[in-house]
């Protein structure tokens, strides 16, 4: 009987249950899973600073690890497994966003405003890789996603301690474990740098609560500037008189950041194109100054610098932006409306509804749907700047009315993916409805097999800048009158791929006329003639150089209703 029981009972046990085999087992689970949290909730540090450092350890992980394998098996610790992997997933995806908003827009994450950008992300994968490619990659990222949920839940639960292993032995190991992360949490935020520690999930969560307290305050601050608004356009007298009719076209090119003129990975592709401009519009009879402006944005948001220059006010969040559309703060545009300016928006790269234009009151906005374009979608890229420039002409200067034009543009050439690089066509009139750029349309490389060496994607950057302003001098030289004002700028630094990690948020902005007069307060304000910026050879301090917010401000007061002025410009909006 003894020898039947004990070969009964060997049948019934397997040998996961055994003691031994049962305690290698938990412990190789709780090792893989430990190995699969740090990896989530590390991984977006590493990629950050580019390499396995200088954290290897998130003490998160092992408090999870060790808290379910204290925990009995059971519906509840279930369902407790999959919140956490919920919990673990979200803070390793918005993690690897805030290292995206560091690499590409120079700051970190803010949920309480950027949520609302995702819809942004897959417009700009669609546009670089494709409608189909972009799609398939965001659908990748979502089942990518759900299967690390359902890896983690798994792993999880199988921490948890079975019925027959809930004696003292098993939760001993995952005891200890928990208490040496609990000792080592107050000893890493002593020392927050030079240790292997992180806490990872905390220091996302705080940070987000402080952003969130921010923008609060940020409200209040931003609607007691609101209330110093600039005097109404509707009573200013003599509006923009000083420019006597001339039209005033303001072009903002695409991540045209100092960098181009500074870095010396750049400035040997884009300085010759200035040169070249320069020589270009004196033979041309056309004069031009230059200087710089700080930049609200980088690498991104471009909306933010061209919101700033009308508005007057400094939007270096979406939030400022938000509530600038929302209040009744009149623009340039409506400045430019008073004066009897029609005023019109050329943007090419607007693919969506658009009700911020209608906000901003144009009298017309061509976006990409309203603008008669034949040729080829260049990647991202709509249609190139040697076209947008043309319809300028073509379609929205010289009106049968004579009613002088206030046209902002948005060029977009120099926008990434920087594939194809184009040439300038020299007959302007040979361009039409744009099919002369046919040609171009399966040109360079695919942008996703440029991006794979990082060096070559800054070479494209530089190239694109250069065709940018190569096609800006073209049409300058060739179309710029006594009848116009030119006024371009970047609308911001490009991301920090580009500029590295401390370049000040500054661009340049060239102002073209044919009389120099008018371009004399100008100088007076800090511009130097010629197609180089004040201290053209260093990086300006920043310090020095005025906002974006502060132009507006200064454009009224000093070409408003009062010629030429012979006074010091105040400067401040």
């Amino acid at each position: 009987m003894k020898t039947a029981g004990t070969s009964e009972k060997g049948s019934r046990d397997s040998p996961a249950d055994r003691p031994g085999f049962g305690s290698v087992r938990r412990g190789l689970s709780s090792l893989l899973t430990l190995v699969l949290l740090n990896c989530l909730l590390l991984g977006a540090l590493w990629v950050r600073f580019g390499e396995l450092g200088p954290h290897w350890l998130a003490l998160e992980a092992g408090m999870i690890v060790a808290i379910f394998s204290l925990l009995p098996r059971g519906r509840s610790s279930g369902t407790l497994a999959v919140l956490t992997a919920l919990a673990i997933s979200l803070v390793s995806l918005f993690s690897f966003a805030d290292t995206a908003m560091r690499q590409s827009l120079a700051r970190p994450l803010n949920l309480y405003l950027d949520l609302r950008l995702a819809d942004s992300v897959v417009h700009l994968l669609q546009g670089a890789l494709g409608p189909v490619r972009g799609l398939l990659a965001v659908t990748a990222g979502g089942i990518a996603g759900l299967a690390c949920v359902a890896l983690l839940t798994w792993q999880l639960y199988r921490l948890t301690l079975p019925e027959r292993h809930r004696g003292l032995r098993p939760r001993v190991a995952p005891a200890l474990l928990l208490g040496v992360a609990l000792v080592a949490v107050p000893v890493r935020w002593q020392h927050p740098t030079g240790v292997v520690m992180a806490l990872p999930a905390i220091q996302l969560i705080t940070e987000q609560s402080a952003q969130i307290a921010r923008m609060r305050q940020e409200r209040a601050r931003f609607e007691e500037e609101l209330a110093s608004a600039l005097p109404s356009p509707e009573s200013a007298a003599g509006l923009y008189q000083g420019l006597e009719g001339r039209d005033v076209v303001l072009a903002f090119i695409e991540s045209y950041g100092s960098t181009v003129l500074d870095d010396p990975r750049y400035a040997p592709v884009v300085r010759p194109r200035l040169t070249d401009m320069a020589e270009a519009l004196d033979q041309a009879g056309v004069h031009v100054v230059t200087g710089r402006l700080e930049a609200p944005s980088q690498g991104g948001m471009s909306w933010l610098g061209h919101g700033s220059v009308l508005s007057g006010l400094w939007l270096d969040n979406q939030l400022r932006y938000d509530l600038m559309l929302a209040s009744d703060r009149t623009t340039l545009v409506d400045d430019f409306r008073a004066a009897g300016y029609h005023t019109a928006a050329l943007m090419p790269a607007i693919t969506l509804a658009w009700p911020e234009g209608v906000r901003f009151g144009y009298d017309e906005i061509r976006d990409h749907a309203r603008i008669d374009y034949a040729g080829p979608p260049l990647n991202w890229v709509t249609m190139p700047d040697q076209f947008t420039w043309s319809y300028l002409e073509q379609t929205i200067r010289h009106r049968d009315d004579g009613q002088p034009v206030f046209a902002e543009l948005g060029l977009i050439s120099s926008h990434a993916p920087w594939t194809p690089i184009l040439e300038v066509i020299d007959d302007w009139g040979t361009i039409g409805d744009g099919r002369v750029f046919e040609r171009w349309r399966d040109a360079g490389e695919r942008p996703e097999d440029l991006w794979r060496d990082s060096d070559r994607v800054r070479e494209h950057y530089a190239r694109s800048v250069g065709y940018a302003l190569e096609t800006l001098s073209s049409w300058a030289s060739t179309f710029v009158d006594d009848g116009v004002v030119v006024i371009a700028l970047g609308d911001h630094q490009p991301a920090p791929l580009i500029t590295g990690d401390d370049a000040p948020r500054t661009v340049p902005i060239h102002v073209m006329a044919t009389d120099s007069m008018l371009l004399v307060p100008f100088e007076r304000w800090g511009f130097a003639r010629g197609v180089l910026p004040p201290d053209g050879e260093t990086v300006a301090d920043p310090a020095d150089v005025r906002r974006m917010s502060e132009f507006r401000g200064w454009f009224v007061e000093t070409f408003g209703g009062r010629g030429h002025s012979d006074e010091e410009p105040d400067g401040d909006a």
